[in-house]
């Protein structure tokens, strides 16, 4: 049985959602599932513009051949060809052996790797700027390398001015029905998704990113059809500048993650008291996480939206307690940056923690780190003046910068 969506006249949705995958990229945890979206126009030539991961292959070949009918398929555009909206694509082509392949030069490496012998009479290879005109459809090809394989691009529909968008502007998160974005509460139940795809995924490619938003901005775009999550096809500009302001690595809120890495409770005990000195200095926007408990994609995410960050943690085997070792990783993998730290060590014989924490963040670009606080196994009264004190400090951060 098939499930498809009519978008226009002549434009489908035939992709599928899947609910059982646990982690995405077998690392990002997806507790509200993830849809592999792809696209079909009916036009004097038929187009596909991408395939989907082999978890939805039955509904999506359900859907394509509902969709197509008695016709055949002219034209398979890849704009990416990472297994999760490839893995059908030699399936694909041997239900459709008359369907060109439309890529780009650095895909057809890439097919052949994951494929094997593809001939070079099955494909049309396009560079930035060429058009494909299928009729009534005119497509023309926008080069997008590292958004987030050097091999991505994204497809434009100068006819009806929509975006086939690759990775960009997607979001974690099964489709419910619901297509599209004005249809949701994008911004209740669907941006920390969004948000987390994109760091977590995309994050450290902000300067190419940035490149592609540029050339996003000449287009005259009425829609945006992302490979995964909703649609956008009305207030598309605010989704546009949250993909503007995370690629330029600034953050949208003025606010404080800490980020606590606890063997025994104590150093969690210190980060909820300095939580509490922090409010009665009037931050209003604090959140805790237990790096032990939070999976680290989560904080990453959080990290990025917020302006400060605490990096507290117990010392660990001369060095620093494992859980925030993940964290600091990724933090400079992803080319965390412009942001205001302090750090919180515990050590009970040997306090190592903040050291090993200093060390990452000098790999890190434009940082503040302020002057941190030492606890030696437990928090107690002689050192509350020294904790208020950096609570002032990041208290005071926050107003010079607003």
């Amino acid at each position: 049985m098939y499930c498809v969506q009519k978008m226009k006249d002549d434009l489908y949705y035939v992709g599928g959602s899947d609910r059982r995958l646990a982690l995405f990229e077998n690392i990002y945890p997806i507790p509200r599932g993830v849809s592999y979206n792809a696209y079909v126009v009916r036009d004097e030539k038929t187009v596909l513009l991408d395939t989907v991961d082999q978890s939805v292959a039955p509904l999506f070949f359900e859907n394509l051949t509902h969709v197509l009918g008695s016709r055949g398929l002219d034209y398979i555009i890849v704009n990416h060809m990472e297994p999760d909206h490839s893995a059908t694509l030699k399936e694909t082509m041997q239900r459709y052996p008359f369907a060109k392949v439309v890529c780009n030069a650095k895909t057809l490496p890439m097919i052949r790797q994951f494929f094997g012998k593809v001939d070079d009479d099955r494909v049309v290879i396009v560079k930035e700027g060429d058009e494909l005109c299928t009729g009534r459809h005119t497509f023309t090809f926008v080069m997008a390398p590292m958004v987030h394989w050097p091999e991505a691009m994204v497809t434009f529909d100068k006819t009806d001015g929509v975006l086939y968008s690759a990775d960009a502007f997607g979001t974690f998160g099964a489709l419910s029905g619901n297509l599209y974005a004005d249809e949701v509460n994008f911004e209740r139940d669907w941006l920390d998704d969004a948000r987390r795809y994109y760091v977590n995924i995309v994050g450290k490619y902000g300067i190419q990113v940035q490149v592609l938003l540029k050339k996003a901005g000449t287009l005259p775009i009425t829609m945006i059809c992302p490979l995964h999550g909703p649609v956008w096809r009305e207030n598309l500009g605010w989704f546009l500048e949250k993909y503007d302001r995370w690629s330029r690595y600034e953050p949208e809120e003025k606010g404080v993650v800490i980020a606590c890495a606890s063997i025994y409770g104590d150093t969690e005990l210190a980060c909820q008291v300095l939580g509490t000195m922090l409010s009665e200095r009037g931050v209003k926007d604090i959140a805790l996480y237990d790096l032990s408990s939070t999976d680290v994609s989560v904080v990453l995410s959080e990290s990025f939206r917020r302006s400060h960050l605490v990096l507290a943690a117990s010392s660990y085997n001369g060095g620093v307690f494992t859980p925030m070792e993940n964290l600091l990783n990724d933090l400079k993998a992803h080319n965390f940056q412009n942001r205001t730290v302090a750090v919180l060590e515990n050590g009970t014989w040997a306090p190592s923690a903040g050291k090993c924490i200093r060390a990452a963040l000098e790999g890190m670009k434009n940082l503040q780190v302020l002057d941190g606080l030492t606890v030696r196994s437990a928090l107690h009264d002689d050192q509350l003046p020294a904790l208020e004190a950096l609570a002032d400090a990041i208290a005071a951060s926050l107003r010079e910068e607003a």
